[in-house]
């Protein structure tokens, strides 16, 4: 599966970067904390979108028109192709009102369990800069590029679900919820690996270092077509409260370098 995987990138990655004197190149990083969004813990709550945060690093590369002479100068100056493969991992754990206040049973399995999840994500983006072309912005040393991006990403994924108070899957050690098939497995939980797909939406801003050298950051929400990512997906036919599949917010930090050919 990771060489279907890794073949799909290089592929994309080939495609982006035929030398062609026309076309622009550039390559770099990113790097920064990820905040889950998944069925640990309370939805909306500081403490669990701050204590389910992970950390996610990625090689980029970016290519524009912004030296053809093709007729459509606005696309040329304003949009950038991006390919990316990227490695994200969470740590998750119960946070939130189900298991602050007065003790219980329920309660203290919830505080016992906790999860982990591994994201290999390869994908590609198109950002748009709709207040500064890309000429401008190469001028001028301290300049700002700010933009918005759309985009989609395949990504294996590898999680699992444990308690410290024993193998999960029996009363003694898992609340009710997570003893009722979901989804065709037979628990609302699960340790397993897969491969998943997922909707991109980010805003971010590149500053210009210098001539061959930029600084970014960027916030971006990574939607995935599943719920069973972070290992639990309560059956959504008895509890409600379940509605919504996983995600993750990205905020992250990276350099980019442009390439002479």
């Amino acid at each position: 599966m990771f060489k279907q995987i890794a073949l799909t990138f290089f592929t994309i990655f080939g495609i982006t970067t035929v030398s062609n004197a026309q076309l622009a190149h550039e390559i770099g990083f990113i790097f920064g904390p990820v905040a889950f969004q998944s069925d640990y813990g309370q939805r909306h709550d500081n403490s669990t979108n701050i204590g389910n945060t992970g950390f996610g690093i990625g090689a980029v590369h970016w290519l524009n028109f912004s030296s053809a002479a093709n007729g459509n100068e606005y696309f040329n100056e304003h949009f950038k192709f991006r390919s990316e493969i990227s490695f994200t991992k969470t740590n998750f754990q119960h946070y939130g009102r189900w298991v602050e206040g007065k003790p219980s049973l329920t309660k203290e399995k919830l505080k016992a369990m906790s999860g982990k999840t591994t994201l290999l994500n390869i994908g590609t983006q198109l950002n748009f800069s709709p207040f500064t072309t890309i000429h401008e912005f190469e001028k001028y040393v301290g300049s700002f590029y700010p933009y918005l991006s759309v985009g989609a990403m395949a990504s294996y994924y590898s999680t699992h679900a444990d308690s410290s108070l024993g193998p999960l899957g029996i009363p003694a050690t898992t609340p009710d919820k997570y003893l009722i098939p979901s989804e065709g497995n037979k628990y609302g939980f699960s340790t397993e690996s897969g491969v998943t797909f997922s909707v991109l939406l980010g805003v971010g801003v590149q500053y210009k270092l210098d001539e061959m050298n930029d600084l970014l950051f960027e916030v971006r929400y990574q939607g995935f077509n599943s719920d069973w990512i972070d290992g639990l997906n309560p059956n959504r036919d008895l509890y409600k409260e379940n509605k919504a599949k996983d995600s993750q917010v990205w905020f992250n930090f990276g350099y980019s370098h442009y390439l002479e050919f």
